[in-house]
């Protein structure tokens, strides 16, 4: 009979309920990251993301309380969720994510929330302009304001939606007259004041960063054009080859901003330091958005995260400036003087 008491008082201690993993019957703190802003809107987290660093601050002080940062193998397995040992109580978690953390990027040691800042990691000519050539490792931003962490026995989790700053520019320089391009015969560049971010991801006030292709090629594609016998159609076809000369370039930047459309620009020059074309970038990109028209256009950029645009040149390896294709959709252009 004694036995049976004890045990009764065993499974029915901590209010009536049973927490088999939970002995002591305490709250347990657990934060769950998601990155589902992309043009698919499914989580990709563990697929892309390989650290974190989470800051918990008292949304009073601003006071940083508590931070831990985890990366490797823990932080891509399926159902990841980072342990968070705090006092109960309403806090604002701040999120810096990704490989770029600590490499491309750097995050200050801090004891407040404000001095969490993000700033790209650049070089300065012998002009002192700011340049990066690199391929920038993956950077990811996330913040939740008002969490709570309730003195309730069992897990509770709070879930931070991360936002990627890190995108892919390719730009390919199509010959129309068949003449090879030489690689070596071109500079692309990608320029705008956005290497500083706040820690809430706003841009800050910076110098002017010029973005430089970290790869370019150059080559000759085939293309197979069907020729049709309009006047025997039972015919089968003959197959002309037309040869399309190209050049790509791979260019890696920092955030994109709706309210920065017009500040971000594009060049492509020649080997005499001449401009071969030059367009804003994040202007251009917001008039492609295609079957993604509905989304806000901050909205937009953050979701996509890679821009192909095409010129194509003449006999000269000038721009045709009658038209380029971005995303693959085409722009027409009507103003012959971009």
């Amino acid at each position: 009979m004694i036995v049976a008491m004890v045990m009764s008082v065993a499974l029915t201690g901590c209010d009536g309920m049973i927490y088999d993993d939970e002995g002591d019957c305490a709250p347990r703190y657990k934060v769950r990251f998601v990155f589902d802003k992309n043009l698919s809107f499914a989580d990709a987290f563990s697929n892309e993301v390989n650290s974190v660093t989470l800051y918990i601050i008292d949304p009073e002080s601003g006071r940083i309380v508590w931070g831990r940062r985890e990366s490797g193998e823990k932080v891509k397995a399926d159902g990841y969720l980072m342990d968070v040992d705090i006092a109960p109580g309403t806090y604002n978690l701040i999120a810096w994510c990704g490989d770029g953390v600590g490499t491309h990027f750097g995050v200050p040691s801090a004891s407040v929330h404000t001095d969490l800042t993000c700033t790209l990691v650049r070089e300065h000519d012998a002009t002192g302009a700011a340049t990066v050539s690199r391929n920038l490792n993956r950077l990811y931003h996330g913040c939740l304001d008002n969490a709570e962490f309730v003195e309730e026995e069992g897990t509770h989790v709070q879930t931070i939606n991360l936002t990627k700053n890190t995108n892919d520019v390719n730009v390919v320089l199509q010959n129309l007259s068949g003449k090879p391009l030489d690689k070596d015969k071109f500079t692309f560049t990608v320029t705008d004041a956005n290497g500083k971010m706040d820690w809430d991801n706003s841009i800050m006030p910076d110098e002017k960063v010029t973005y430089k292709a970290y790869d370019v090629v150059s080559g000759t594609a085939g293309l197979v054009v069907p020729d049709y016998n309009d006047d025997n159609p039972s015919l089968a076809p003959s197959r002309a080859i037309t040869s399309i000369n190209t050049c790509v370039a791979s260019i890696s930047t920092g955030r994109l901003m709706a309210d920065r459309r017009d500040k971000m620009l594009l060049t492509v020059y020649n080997d005499k330091g001449g401009v071969v074309a030059s367009v804003p970038l994040i202007d251009y990109a917001l008039m492609v958005k295609g079957r993604y028209k509905d989304l806000e256009d901050q909205d937009y950029l953050d979701r996509q995260d890679k821009y192909d645009v095409v010129f194509f040149l003449d006999e000269r390896d000038d721009w045709i400036k009658t038209h380029i294709f971005i995303n693959s959709w085409k722009v027409v252009l009507q103003d012959a003087e971009l």
